[in-house]
């Protein structure tokens, strides 16, 4: 496979670019996204056999069902975050072996479903707590220290608005290919 299949098939919907400006209609489009991403989950994945949830989206990547816990193991995380930045001065954020955690039995074994409960309520959640920031709250910072830089909370909402809409697009390439 050449390296520019291989990059399309990892990042389908490319890489996430923050914005040299991040404006409040972004925001609201970001937010959006995450609101309404459990749902657009949920509805790619009511088509799919339990067989099918075991298709890699890519040669060598996860399959639809690691893909599914991961959505919930990360935007936990990232939920964390916010909270963390929130309350406390720029802190310092603990990384977490994501590839690691994708091989652990609860990802590899257990119904998506399980997940996807985490995801609605995490996310009807989470969308309550960004809908309520102020433009000092989206200024505050964490760090992570795996990335080497701070993250302010306005592009950490694009880059999960982002990564909700990158493993959707993972999802539905395994939906179409499964249709044909």
């Amino acid at each position: 496979m050449d390296t520019e299949t291989l990059y399309r098939l990892k990042y389908p919907i490319g890489e996430f670019e923050k914005p040299a400006e991040i404006t409040t209609a972004i925001l609201d489009e970001w937010i959006n996204t995450i609101s309404d991403f459990p749902r657009q989950l949920s509805k790619e994945l009511e088509i799919l056999t339990d067989s099918q949830l075991e298709t890699p989206y890519r040669l060598g990547g996860w399959t639809v069902r690691q893909v599914v816990h991961h959505c919930a193991d990360s935007h936990m995380n990232a939920f964390c975050r916010f909270k963390l930045a929130l309350t406390e001065d720029s802190p310092r954020i603990k990384p977490y072996f994501e590839a690691l955690w994708a091989e652990l039995a609860d990802a590899k074994q257990i119904p998506v479903e399980h997940s996807l409960f985490i995801l609605l309520g995490l996310h009807a959640r989470w969308v309550v707590l960004l809908q309520s920031l102020s433009t000092q709250d989206l200024s505050r910072i964490y760090i992570h220290p795996e990335h080497g830089r701070e993250f302010r909370l306005d592009e950490a909402i694009g880059n999960y608005a982002w990564h909700s809409n990158h493993h959707l697009a993972h999802i539905k390439n395994v939906v179409k290919v499964n249709q044909k």
